[in-house]
């Protein structure tokens, strides 16, 4: 563990030499210094704007994010499942997947207004077909065997949903919420962009016009690094939770 932090923090300084360097070399405001970056997030931060921003879209995407789990699991539980559902809605699944992203947000901004409400269900729409494909997979994979031990100990519906589905379906989630969550981020900011007036798209969008490359890689640092955070610190830890039992021990 300890040896894997500090590769990455080698990693990082690394990079941050790389880009000091490429600056200088550029002598261009289209490519600032370090410094500037961190000076223009710490102004940012301090006049209460990047913390506002920030926040508006963590709130949209853990909202859409939830929404986009419960009904994509739910889905592909379903399909899974049962084979006859599956085969009259695999269309439907294939035309939202390959429906793009802009498509399906300007259609929610037109049907539902310039609403929080139609940010959520553009986001939604987005993810959920995508947790619904990886989760229909992992209702296929159901071990055979524990379906029939199932039925010879007469197992009730909770006790196979907690002892038998569930455990075959956990790295499956995990894997819809990882690959969810990466897609998300970014269709918030899209869904931020087009017609939101607060969030870290928003506030892209705006410092975009003003070509202030700082202000737009001080959003993106801070936006990537939160989003590494979340990551590190509760979905690896789900991951590792999820695949546990194929961790070998060590025989010493």
């Amino acid at each position: 563990m300890r040896t894997e932090v500090s590769a990455r923090l080698v990693s990082l300084a690394v990079l941050l030499l790389i880009w000091q360097v490429a600056s200088v070399l550029a002598n261009s405001a289209a490519l600032p210094p370090p410094a500037n970056v961190f000076s223009f997030i710490l102004s940012e931060t301090a006049s209460g704007e990047l913390p506002m921003h920030l926040w508006a879209t963590l709130r949209r995407v853990a909202i859409a994010f939830s929404l986009a789990m419960v009904f994509g699991v739910g889905l592909g539980v379903v399909l899974g499942r049962l084979p006859v559902v599956d085969r009259l809605a695999d269309s439907w699944l294939l035309v939202l997947l390959n429906t793009p992203a802009l498509i399906i947000t300007v259609l929610c901004y037109v049907w539902l207004g310039l609403t929080e409400a139609a940010a959520i269900a553009a986001v939604t729409l987005n993810k959920a077909p995508n947790v619904a494909v990886i989760m229909r997979e992992g209702a296929r994979s159901i071990d055979p065997q524990l379906e029939e031990m199932r039925r010879a100990f007469r197992f009730d519906r909770r006790t196979w949903l907690l002892h038998v589905l569930f455990p075959q379906l956990e790295p499956y989630v995990v894997a819809a919420a990882r690959s969810g969550l990466a897609l998300v981020w970014k269709i918030v900011l899209v869904v931020e962009l087009l017609g939101r007036p607060d969030g870290v798209g928003f506030a892209i969008s705006y410092y975009f016009q003003l070509f202030d490359v700082r202000a737009l890689l001080g959003y993106s640092l801070v936006f990537s690094t939160v989003v590494l955070l979340i990551d590190f610190a509760l979905l690896q830890p789900l991951e590792w939770h999820a695949r546990r039992w194929r961790i070998v021990p060590d025989p010493a």
